[in-house]
C-alpha cells in the first residue's frame, strides 16, 4: 500500500525485497494511480522467485513503477516502463537514476498498445496492471500474442478488480497462480506456446 507524506503531498512505495530492499520511493498521487499493495507484491514476487533473475520485463501500465522496480531489485536484467502519463514516467526515470539503474530500465510514454505495436523486443515477464473497468487487458494480451512479444515459458501477471470477469486470453496461456485480496484479483499465466 502507498503511504502518504502530509508535508510534501507525495506518497511512497517501499521496495520489499532484493538489492534495494526497504528503499522508499516517492511519487505524486494522480487520478487512477493505484500502486500494487505491499502484501500483493510480496505474494507475487514469491510466486516469481524462480523466474526473476536475468529476466527481461515489461511494466505496461507503470504508474508508480512499483512492479518493474521490484523486479529489477530482485535481479531482472532490464525492464521497459510504459505509461500514458508523462509525469508518472518522469518519476520512474528519476527513481532509476537514484537507484543507479539507468541502463537497466527504459521509460516510454504512450499507451501499452502503441508500445507493443512498435516493439522489437520480447519479454520473459510482463506486468499488466491497468486502470480497472476499462477493458484494457484482453487487447494488450492479444497484441503480445500476435506479435510474439512473449517467449515460450514467459510469465504474464494480470491485476484486475474482483468485480471484473476473468479475461479471455490467447491460446497457450495457462493459469499458474491466482488470488484475490481487498477487491483485487491477481493472476499469473504461463505462456506454454506461442502463435505461429
Amino acid at each position: 500500500m502507498a503511504r502518504s507524506n502530509s508535508r510534501t503531498g507525495k506518497q511512497q512505495v517501499r521496495i520489499i525485497g532484493g538489492h534495494w530492499r526497504g528503499r522508499k520511493l516517492a511519487f505524486t498521487p494522480a487520478d487512477g494511480l493505484r500502486p500494487t499493495g505491499d502484501r500483493i507484491r510480496e505474494t507475487l514476487f514469491n510466486w516469481l522467485a524462480d523466474y526473476t533473475a536475468g529476466a527481461r520485463c515489461a511494466d505496461l501500465f507503470t504508474g508508480s513503477g512499483a512492479l518493474g522496480l521490484e523486479a529489477l531489485s530482485r535481479g531482472a536484467d532490464h525492464c521497459a516502463f510504459v505509461d500514458s502519463s508523462g509525469a508518472a514516467l518522469t518519476q520512474v526515470c528519476d527513481h532509476l537514476h537514484t537507484l543507479g539503474a539507468n541502463i537497466r530500465g527504459t521509460c516510454t510514454p504512450g499507451s501499452a498498445q502503441q508500445f507493443l505495436e512498435a516493439s522489437t523486443d520480447s519479454f520473459d515477464i510482463v506486468f499488466i496492471d491497468p486502470p480497472f473497468h476499462q477493458q484494457l487487458v484482453e487487447p494488450v494480451c492479444a497484441i503480445l500474442a500476435r506479435r510474439q512479444l512473449v517467449r515460450k515459458g514467459a510469465i504474464v501477471y494480470i491485476e484486475t478488480s474482483t468485480a471484473e470477469p476473468s479475461p479471455q486470453l490467447p491460446a497457450g496461456w495457462n493459469p499458474h497462480r491466482e488470488k484475490a485480496s481487498g477487491g483485487v484479483a491477481y493472476r499469473l499465466f504461463t505462456v506454454d506456446q506461442i502463435a505461429d
